[in-house]
């Protein structure tokens, strides 16, 4: 939703997941239909990933916690760069 597509740079964000622990969500994120998976290069072995219609879905549900926990959670931060503008598009 912040714009990564790629598994090297979910790795590079700030939250410093574990690549297993990373694995492990996208894959569920994957077969519970919220993200596709897409060849970078044809017949590569590396891939975008992308929301789907029902991942987009949840845009305002996340928009509307991130409200909650910055409003209510001392440590509750945006990871964007000023370029990026804002967090989701509505």
């Amino acid at each position: 939703m912040l714009g990564s597509t790629r598994f090297k740079e979910f790795c590079e964000s700030p939250e410093n997941v574990p690549t297993n622990i990373l694995t492990d969500r996208l894959e569920r994120l994957f077969e519970s239909g919220v993200i596709e998976k897409r060849p970078l290069t044809e017949g590569g072995k590396r891939y975008g990933y992308h929301l789907t219609e029902k991942g987009e879905a949840l845009k305002p549900v996340l928009s509307e916690m991130l409200k909650w926990g910055l409003k209510w959670e001392p440590e509750t931060r945006i990871g964007l760069r000023p370029s990026e503008g804002s967090l989701f598009s509505d």
